[in-house]
């Protein structure tokens, strides 16, 4: 018994392209959220925000 099937690739059909999409876009702000989670937690940037903080509640 012999089968005979053809397959046909159609490069037009752009279904789960959105989600390839929001993936990258999701690893992105994932990233991103990272790099400012460790800018924010470094010594510096928290004596600048306090300083900040201060100045703002002593008005």
């Amino acid at each position: 018994m012999e089968h005979n099937q053809s397959f046909t690739l159609d490069l037009t059909d752009e279904n789960g392209a959105n989600t390839a999409e929001y993936s990258i876009v999701t690893l992105a702000a994932v990233a991103f959220a990272g790099v400012l989670a460790a800018v924010i937690s470094s010594g510096t940037v928290q004596g600048l925000l306090e300083g900040l903080i201060e100045r703002a509640l002593s008005f």
